[in-house]
């Protein structure tokens, strides 16, 4: 078995989650019952650029045909040269991001050194399978994951299906419920070459194709202030984008929209 897909831990092969389990630490989920209305995380994607990869989430998240917040936040730093996003049943996503979190971190002090990039991915993807229980019951989870490879020097995402799939995406990815219009918009702008600006302008106008779309997604709302989570990773790392640079792109993406 190569290096990155070697046991988190030596004492407790599954890594940390399980050894929470095993200290009757693990979360306690409903396994039957009405599932009632809850939060879900609409629309995310990824684009790829010449030298790392952006990730946006809008903020929205309804329950059945209600807005439940507006001001969510579905992109999150996996670690230091990595984000993941999430769509799907909110609080639940929400909870693996932390476990992922926590997973990468004990898992790098414990090693000494940083899980490849598709070490992590493959990761991620364990931890999705092992909601299948839940996704069973509607409530679902299916992330984006994206970051930047050290070893080759670019930037590389993965999408994931709900029975834990990974499949590595070539240029862009999109999911949620309003990732088919944000694929399709992506599909038709995407272009070699893009800089980190060009690949966030992109991804901002597939966003708004998205929102005009799909009513439970939420393009950039200029009079609320509510700007989407926009994040750029390269070889400097993660870092997210000031909603006040958001906001004055958004705009200019709106006004452009017909």
């Amino acid at each position: 078995m190569s290096g990155d897909l070697r046991d988190l831990v030596s004492t407790n092969p599954g890594g940390f989650s399980d050894l929470l389990a095993s200290r009757g630490h693990a979360p306690s989920l409903p396994t039957e019952g009405t599932i009632p209305d809850v939060g879900e995380a609409t629309t995310i994607l990824a684009v790829r650029w010449d030298g790392g990869v952006a990730v946006v989430g809008d903020r929205q998240a309804t329950a059945g045909y209600s807005v439940a917040h507006r001001r969510i936040r579905k992109v999150f730093p996996a670690d230091e040269f990595s984000a993941v996003a999430i769509s799907g049943t909110a609080g639940i996503a929400v909870e693996m991001v932390r476990l992922f979190q926590t997973e990468l971190e004990h898992y790098e002090k414990l090693e000494s050194t940083r899980l490849s990039l598709e070490g992590k991915a493959v990761y991620l993807a364990r931890m999705v399978r092992g909601q299948l229980p839940l996704a069973m019951q509607g409530l679902v989870v299916v992330p984006l994951y994206a970051g930047y490879d050290e070893g080759s020097g670019v930037g590389r995402l993965f999408s994931f299906d709900v029975v834990g799939g990974r499949y590595e995406e070539e240029d862009f990815a999109a999911t949620g419920s309003g990732g088919l219009e944000a694929a399709s918009a992506l599909r038709a702008g995407w272009q070699p070459g893009l800089d980190a600006d060009g690949a966030v302008d992109l991804a901002l106008r597939a966003l708004v194709v998205a929102a005009e779309q799909d009513v439970a997604t939420a393009g950039p709302d200029l009079r609320r202030g509510i700007m989407p989570v926009v994040v750029l990773v390269d070889e400097n790392g993660y870092r997210e984008v000031p909603d006040e640079d958001v906001s004055s792109l958004a705009a200019s993406v709106l006004e452009a929209t017909p």
